[in-house]
């Protein structure tokens, strides 16, 4: 091997690396050369691409079901809330919870006893106008109706409706509304009964002195009794006997002796059968009887006193009967300072609150759809559209509104699990009766005149015919539309665009 030789095979083998690296970059050259001649980047194949032919863009009439929503949220809450006072004034000592302290969520109904107190009841009746007074015989007003009305609600008789006087009657009805709820009526004030009794003695003495007073009366009125009356005959028969025989003996003084006899037994007679002056009598028995009249009316007082009454802390009025207890602020044992319980409506209602805009969309009656916790839905019914309230007093009709909701009958588990929840509430405002011929909005146009139409595409190339339509029921991106000429179908192409 020459020299010159040996010099490459050192040089090939010391540096074996470098050649192979070198090598494979001579390869990729070439082969990148060569691909380069084939790929075509996508930029670079958009710009030496040529502009597609124009053409239309269509899209087929549909029929479908087009409606418009209102979605709003609303809270799950028993309606009217309010507190519950009760008045305690006239009790004389403290108001101490005793028993029947109801549960919450328990209802109060007409003739429930909502609490306990000193041992007496507070029974529920219908009604708006608060209790301020205690009721009892002779007392008139409005609140004498309310009561008569309320216990007329609940089947008791209390006398006539339409009075504001607490008579009989209403006292009957009052006693009947405590033997209802189990209780006895309250006891009579202090003193009453001795007065009673008291009276009644006054009535008896007075009614002795009258029969008395009649007595004396008739006796004076009657005359002499029919013994005196023959008596007083036989006096004067004996007298003109008497002057006969001395008239038939001659004997002048015995005849005026027998003749003044006469004159005096017939006198006697006259007098004792005359008429006799009865005015001190008449007038003790006029005495007797206006004692024994004032004694009956005493004695009626007395007896009124002891008809049943109705205390102002043994009566609760509760407007829109039946009522959910939501909250109980007092115990057995403790002593009522303030309101007792929170009541609502038995009846849960969702409330929502809507623009201005969505509720002139809305009216009462229009039914709804509620989201609930499970994703079910459930039906519901609008019940009142009004301003919203706020603190500074009503908004402005710009502002919110409040919309009432009462739901479909729920179930136990239903209400137990909407309760206090917040939902979604979809109030369908407007729709189709069925299905429709619907476009998009896109394919409607106006002519030259304002009507509405559409372009119809033939199906062959670009040829189209305007078709003049009715528009109807916007919603969704769609209208209804229907064909003037009635030439539109069901999958007839509208063009939207070219």
């Amino acid at each position: 091997m020459s020299t010159r030789s040996q010099g490459w095979g050192r040089l090939l083998n010391g540096n074996r690396t470098i050649w192979v690296v070198s090598a494979i970059a001579v390869v990729a050259l070439a082969a990148g050369l060569v691909l380069g001649r084939f790929v075509v980047s996508p930029a670079d194949a958009a710009n030496n691409a040529t502009a597609p032919e124009p053409g239309l863009i269509t899209v087929p009439v549909e029929k479908k079901v087009l409606g418009n929503d209102i979605t709003i949220r609303g809270d799950a809450t028993y309606a009217d809330s309010v507190e519950v006072t009760i008045e305690t004034g006239d009790l004389g000592g403290p108001a101490i919870v005793t028993g029947q302290v109801p549960e919450v969520g328990a209802t109060l109904d007409a003739v429930s006893i909502a609490l306990e107190v000193a041992g007496r009841p507070v029974i529920v009746l219908p009604g708006d106008l608060p209790v301020y007074r205690t009721l009892r015989l002779g007392v008139a007003g409005p609140d004498v109706v309310q009561l008569k009305q309320g216990l007329e609600a609940v089947g008791i008789e209390a006398g006539d409706v339409t009075s504001n006087l607490f008579d009989a009657d209403t006292s009957a009805g009052v006693q009947a509304l405590y033997e209802r709820v189990g209780y006895p009526a309250p006891d009579a004030p202090e003193g009453v009964t001795e007065a009673v009794q008291s009276a009644t003695e006054q009535v008896r003495s007075a009614e002795d002195g009258v029969a008395l007073a009649e007595q004396a009366l008739s006796a004076a009125q009657s005359g002499p009794s029919a013994v005196d009356r023959v008596e007083q005959d036989n006096l004067v028969r004996a007298g003109e006997r008497a002057l006969a025989a001395a008239r038939a003996a001659g004997e002048p003084n015995a005849i005026a002796d027998a003749t003044d006899a006469l004159t005096l037994a017939k006198t006697r007679r006259d007098s004792a059968f005359a008429a006799r002056d009865v005015t001190a009598e008449a007038a003790a028995l006029r005495s007797a009887e206006q004692q024994a009249t004032s004694a009956r009316d005493s004695l009626t007082t007395a007896e009124e006193a002891t008809m049943t009454y109705l205390p102002a802390g043994e009566i609760l009025y509760l407007p829109g009967l039946p009522r959910r207890v939501d909250e109980v602020t007092v115990d057995r044992g403790s002593t009522i300072k303030g309101s007792v319980m929170r009541v609502s409506g038995a009846t849960i209602q969702i409330s929502a609150t809507a623009s201005a805009g969505d509720a002139k969309l809305m009216k009462v009656g229009d039914a709804a759809v509620l989201s609930l916790p499970d994703d079910s839905e459930h039906g519901a019914t609008v019940t009142s559209i009004a301003v919203a309230e706020s603190a500074e007093g009503t908004e402005a009709a710009s502002g919110r509104f409040t919309i009432l909701l009462t739901p479909d009958e729920l179930t136990p588990e239903q209400l137990q699990s909407i309760q206090g929840s917040n939902l979604r509430v979809t109030i369908p405002v407007s729709s189709t009766d069925g299905e429709v011929l619907a476009v998009p909005l896109a394919a409607l146009t106006a002519g030259p005149g304002g009507e509405s139409r559409v372009e119809v595409s033939s199906g062959t190339g670009d040829e189209t015919v305007l078709v003049e339509v009715t528009a109807g029921l916007a919603a969704d991106g769609f209208v209804e539309v229907v064909a003037v000429d009635g030439s539109l179908g069901e999958g007839d192409l509208v063009v939207v665009g070219r």
